[in-house]
């Protein structure tokens, strides 16, 4: 089952100035792209997806269930964990009640994903299970992070996310 939106990217490029000058691939997760999950759970991570961590100095990436309730799990890099690390110094990880919850939800409970020879990565059949996979695998980038659903989900989440970013041009748009 294929959805329009469903296809290859491209690595981007930022072009400084007339001139020409200067060529920066852009370093985030963009796009969405639908690949095939194998009968040992392996499932290929877009190209795209792997220059970026690579980028970051990774050799795979870390996953974690979202936070945010969702089937779906959220992927980052070395930068995104460096980033949730700092914003849990000013909790005091033996005073504070906000400390270990947060920590849990990122370092408690993250994955180490390392990709072999060919791209790949191998998904813990319990996660499997919890996105309920089967044929295919759905990455989607969000910038800094993204998410792996299961692609049988991805287009009412899709739907609600859009009608959500709608909702806020109407209304004037985020500050």
């Amino acid at each position: 089952h294929e959805f329009p939106w469903v296809g290859r990217v491209r690595l981007c490029w930022l072009d400084h100035g007339p001139g020409g000058g200067a060529r920066n691939p852009v370093q985030w997760f963009v796009g969405t792209i639908t690949n095939r999950l194998d009968a040992k759970g392996r499932v290929s991570v877009p190209a795209e997806f792997r220059d970026v961590l690579r980028a970051q100095g990774n050799s795979g990436f870390y996953c974690v269930k979202s936070i945010g309730g969702l089937r779906a799990l959220t992927g980052f890099g070395n930068a995104e964990f460096q980033r949730q690390m700092e914003s849990l110094k000013p909790h005091n990880p033996l005073f504070s009640k906000d400390h270990a919850p947060r920590a849990y939800a990122i370092f408690g409970q993250a994955r180490q994903m390392a990709f072999d020879e060919t791209g790949r990565c191998v998904l813990p059949a319990d996660l499997i299970a919890f996105l309920g996979l089967t044929e295919q695998v759905c990455f989607v980038g969000l910038g800094d992070v993204f998410e792996i659903w299961n692609p049988q989900d991805l287009p009412e989440i899709a739907e609600q996310r859009l009608e959500t970013a709608h909702d806020e041009f109407e209304s004037g748009g985020a500050v």
